[in-house]
């Protein structure tokens, strides 16, 4: 069975919208990640050991949309170009996939999500994504959060976690680091 892991930067108040800002971006706070914290090359070393670990990519349609265009020329992402990519909508069509960054499926349920998880392979990292994520989460298939925790309060936004009544996730840390930037890197497991 595969994992299937959410990364991704995420405030003090659980907001994951607009880490980067950009383009198309309405979000006030857009580009909180590089505006309001010290970088510290230490602190995003998760970015770094996720590559070892990753060997397909996840992605709802808004996040494909506007990561596959930048990231497939990208040098930062230049190790994510060949691998297997899944896209997760009811609306995206093939005609609509962008070229010259590796093979990419489109996805159009859960039960293909399991279907893939079921599979053979190694971990799937999920970027971005923030309403698949919630709905892949609420349907128990989340393996993982590699989070990196932002110290700022948004108030708005989209936020990663459902705010539905559901039953309870159990999470076990795997792994925990602050750094003097106030940026802390959780790792965790959801038990069970």
């Amino acid at each position: 069975m595969r994992d299937l892991v959410y990364t991704g930067f995420v405030s003090l108040d659980g907001v994951v919208d607009s880490p980067g800002g950009g383009p198309g971006e309405e979000h006030r706070s857009g580009g909180w990640v590089i505006k309001d914290v010290e970088f510290l090359p230490e602190a995003f070393s998760l970015k770094g050991e996720e590559l070892e670990d990753t060997t397909a990519l996840m992605f709802g349609r808004r996040s494909y949309e506007a990561f596959a265009p930048i990231w497939r020329d990208s040098d930062d992402h230049a190790a994510y170009k060949d691998l297997p990519k899944y896209v997760v909508s009811t609306t995206l069509s093939e005609d609509d996939l962008v070229e010259g960054w590796g093979p990419t499926t489109i996805l159009r349920s859960a039960d293909e999500v399991v279907e893939l998880k079921d599979g053979e392979g190694g971990a799937i990292f999920i970027h971005g994504s923030a309403e698949l994520t919630r709905r892949l989460s609420e349907a128990g298939l989340i393996d993982r959060y590699n989070l990196l925790l932002f110290p700022v309060l948004l108030g708005a936004g989209k936020s990663l976690f459902s705010q539905a009544d559901k039953d309870k996730q159990v999470l076990t840390l795997r792994e925990s680091a602050a750094y003097p930037n106030g940026i802390v890197k959780l790792i965790y497991d959801v038990a069970g």
